[in-house]
C-alpha cells in the first residue's frame, strides 16, 4: 500500500500516508488519514496514521505541541484526522523495517479531529483476525479499509488497467454496449426489468453482450473489447455472482489460431504486468482437446500445477479377445456396459487409518459414485485392499504398476460409466490436489482445452442443446455432420450425426478454474438456422429471439470470433483467493443479497402501480 507520489496534495494533505522518505527530513509536511493505532505514553502520543497509500508514525510531544497533544489524547481507532509538523528520521533502533516509511515519522505540531468513528464490530488493524464473512459484508465499507482487501482492489485495479492498455495497443476499440436489451438464451435465468413505457413488456439484463458484439462485427468495428458487466440469475458459489465483469472482446476476419494467439500474447502481458513475481508454468500454453482432459484429469478445467492423472486399468481387466475378465463383478459389469475403470494415485496415503479412507469414499459418493474401490500400498510394499481376494494376488500386482503407484501410495478406483467416472474422479483429484497441498501456489498454470462437443442431448427436452453458446461455429471437416439429418430436423434424436459434432470452441483455463470461453462464430444466416432447428426452434421462434443477427448476416457478416474472460475470477487467482466476493468491492451473499443495502427489498406500492403490476406469489412458498 505504499505510494512514493505527491501528485495527491490536497488542502488536506502535502504527501499520503504511504509517501515520505528519510530523505524527506527536515520538510514540513501534512497528513490525512484514519487513525490506525494509537499509543499514550504520558508526555509522548504516538498515533500511526493510514491512508489508502500507506502508514506514517506521528509523534505529538507535550511538551513542544501542547495543545495538539491535548487533541491528540482524545483521538482513538478510525477517528479522521489532519495531522502538520516536520518530518525526522527516527531514533536508530526504532526504525520499522516492515513499513516503507518506517525510516521516519512525523512530529506534529498541529493536530485536528475531522471526524470522529463508533468503535467497529471488528478490528480492522489485525490482519489475522477471523471476521465473520456476514458481518464483513454487513459493514462492507469498513472491511475495504482493512489492507488485504485495498491491496486486493488495487491488484484488481491493475489487471484491468493492464488488459485496457494491451488492447487499445493492439488496435481493438472499446465500445459500450447496453444493459437493457431483450431476453435471450445464455445458459443461465434472465434478470429481467419491467418497462413503465410499453406496460407488459420487459428487458432483461444481460448475461453477456453476445449478440451485440457480433453485431458490431457486422458493422465493421474488426477488433472490440469491453469491460463489461453481466448478470446471471443462477445459483451462487465461489466463483459465481449474480452480477460480474468480464472482458469480452470480438475480432473479425479470423481463425481459431488467430484469436487463440492473441488471447495468450494478452494474458501473458497482463500476468506479467499485474503479477511480476508469479511464474508461468508454460509459455505457450499447453492446448488440449476436450477428449484428452477428461480421459487425463476428468475435468475440463484441470488443474495443471500437479499430476495425479486418471490411469486407465481396462487393458489389466481384459481378458482375451477384450472381455472383461477380472473376477469382480463390479469392474466386470462396468465395462461390459460400455463403462470406464479408472484409477488415480493419492501420494502418501497408503498407510492412512481405514476411517480416512472413509471419507474419501463418502466424498465420491456425494460427487455421484457408487463406491469406491482402493489399493493402499504400504512404505514396505505390501498392498492392503478388501477386493484383493477377488482380483488375485497377480492382479493386483499389475493394477499398482499401471496405475504407477510407489510404497505408501493409495491408489483410489471407480468404475461407472464414462462421464460418472471422469467427473468424480477429477473432483476427487482436484480435491486431494488441494488437501495434500500437491500445488505450488505461486504457480499460474494457463492452458487450452478446445474441441469441445457442439452438443448435448436433452433427454427430458428431447433436443440438443449447445454445450457452450448457440452461436459457436462448427470444425470443417464436421460441419457436413449438421447437413446430414433426414425428418424433422427440430425433432432430432441421439442417434443423429449432430451428436459427432465438434465446436470451434476454446475454454482458457487457470489453476483448476474456468477463465473464459469463446469460439468462432458462426457466420452464415444458413448455418445458423440449422443451429437452432437441432436446438428445437421453430422458425418463428428463431426469428423472435435472433431476428436482429439472422438479419444482419444477409448484409454480409465477416468471419469472425472472440472470448470472454472472467475478470473477478482472474483477480482472484492472482490474489490467491477462493472466493471471487474477496476481490468486489460490493458483493452478493451466498443467498444472493446485500447485507449492507437490505437488497432485494420489497418495491413501494406505487412502484408496482406505476408499472401496473402486482405480486401474486411463487407456487409452493409462503407470501411475503
Amino acid at each position: 500500500m505504499t505510494d512514493s507520489t505527491t501528485h495527491l496534495a490536497t488542502p488536506y494533505r502535502t504527501h499520503t500516508c504511504g509517501a515520505l522518505r528519510d530523505v524527506d527530513a527536515g520538510a514540513n509536511a501534512r497528513l490525512s488519514g484514519w487513525v490506525h493505532r494509537r499509543r499514550d505514553h504520558g508526555q509522548l502520543i504516538f498515533v500511526d496514521l493510514r491512508d489508502r497509500h500507506g502508514i506514517t508514525q506521528v509523534v505529538i510531544d507535550a511538551t513542544d505541541a501542547p495543545e495538539a497533544h491535548a487533541i491528540a489524547s482524545r483521538a482513538r481507532s478510525e477517528f479522521v484526522v489532519t495531522v502538520s509538523g516536520t518530518v525526522a528520521r527516527r531514533l536508530p533502533g526504532t526504525e520499522n523495517a516492515k513499513l516503507p516509511t518506517g525510516a521516519i515519522e512525523l512530529r506534529a505540531t498541529d493536530v485536528v479531529i475531522l471526524n470522529e468513528a463508533k468503535t467497529p464490530p471488528f478490528y480492522i488493524n489485525d490482519p489475522d483476525a477471523s471476521i465473520d464473512e456476514t458481518l464483513r459484508l454487513r459493514y462492507r465499507y469498513l472491511d475495504i479499509r482493512r489492507e488485504a482487501m485495498q491491496r486486493r482492489l488495487l491488484l484488481r485495479s491493475r489487471l484491468v488497467q493492464a488488459i485496457r492498455e494491451v488492447h487499445h495497443a493492439s488496435g481493438f476499440i472499446e465500445v459500450e454496449t447496453p444493459n437493457l436489451i431483450k431476453s435471450t438464451p445464455e445458459g443461465a435465468r434472465d434478470f429481467i426489468v419491467p418497462s413503465r413505457l410499453q406496460p407488459g413488456a420487459v428487458y432483461a439484463l444481460p448475461q453477456s453482450p453476445q449478440q451485440l458484439k457480433q453485431l458490431l462485427m457486422v458493422a465493421g468495428v474488426d477488433r472490440y473489447f469491453q469491460i463489461a458487466r453481466c448478470f446471471r440469475d443462477e445459483d451462487l458459489r465461489g466463483d459465481r455472482q449474480p452480477e460480474f465483469t468480464q472482458l469480452d472482446l470480438e475480432m473479425s476476419f479470423v481463425d481459431e489460431p488467430t484469436v487463440m494467439a492473441f488471447i495468450e500474447r494478452m494474458v501473458l502481458e497482463v500476468s506479467r504486468a499485474v503479477v511480476p513475481d508469479r511464474p508461468i508454468q508454460s509459455d505457450p500454453f499447453p492446448v488440449y482437446t476436450f477428449d484428452d482432459v477428461m480421459e487425463r484429469y476428468g475435468s475440463d478445467k484441470p488443474d495443471l500445477r500437479f499430476g495425479m492423472e486418471l490411469v486407465d486399468l481396462a487393458p489389466e481387466l481384459s481378458g482375451p479377445g477384450g472381455a472383461p475378465a477380472s473376477g469382480f463383478r463390479v469392474f466386470d459389469e462396468a465395462l461390459a456396459t460400455g463403462g470406464r475403470v479408472k484409477a488415480i494415485v493419492a501420494p502418501g496415503l497408503g498407510d492412512v487409518p481405514r476411517s480416512r479412507i472413509d471419507e474419501l469414499t463418502e466424498t465420491a459418493k456425494r460427487f455421484g459414485a457408487k463406491g469406491l474401490a482402493y489399493l493402499a500400498v504400504g512404505a514396505d510394499g505390501s498392498i492392503k485392499s478388501p477386493i484383493a481376494k477377488f482380483l488375485g494376488d497377480a492382479l493386483v500386482d499389475r493394477l499398482v504398476r499401471r496405475s504407477g503407484a510407489n510404497p505408501g501410495d493409495l491408489v483410489l478406483i471407480l468404475a461407472d460409466a464414462a462421464g460418472v467416472t471422469h467427473d468424480v474422479l477429477g473432483r476427487l483429484r482436484a480435491e486431494l490436489g488441494t488437501s495434500l497441498r500437491l500445488a505450488d501456489p505461486a504457480v499460474l498454470a494457463y492452458a487450452w482445452v478446445h474441441r469441445f462437443p457442439m452438443y448435448q442431448w436433452d433427454v427430458e427436452g428431447g433436443r440438443w442443446d449447445a454445450t457452450h453458446n448457440p452461436f459457436s461455429g462448427v470444425v470443417a471437416e464436421d460441419e457436413a455432420l449438421l447437413e446430414t439429418l433426414s425428418g424433422d430436423p427440430s425433432r432430432p434424436s441421439p442417434g443423429d450425426p449432430a451428436g459427432r459434432a465438434r465446436a470451434l470452441q476454446y475454454d482458457l483455463v487457470l489453476n483448476g478454474w474456468e477463465l473464459g470461453g469463446g469460439s468462432i462464430r458462426i457466420w452464415r444466416r444458413d448455418l445458423l438456422e440449422r443451429s437452432f432447428a437441432l436446438q428445437g426452434y421453430t422458425i418463428d421462434r428463431m426469428r423472435n429471439m435472433f431476428g436482429a443477427i439472422l438479419d444482419a448476416f444477409e448484409y454480409g457478416a465477416p468471419p469472425h470470433g472472440g472470448i470472454a474472460l472472467g475478470i473477478d475470477r482472474w483477480a482472484a487467482l492472482l490474489s490467491h483467493q477462493v472466493n471471487i466476493r474477496e476481490v468486489m468491492a460490493f458483493p452478493k451473499t451466498q443467498s444472493g443479497s446485500d447485507p449492507m443495502l437490505d437488497a432485494p427489498s420489497e418495491p413501494d406500492a406505487n412502484q408496482y402501480a406505476e408499472l401496473g403490476l402486482r405480486f401474486v406469489g411463487v407456487p409452493g412458498k409462503p407470501q411475503p
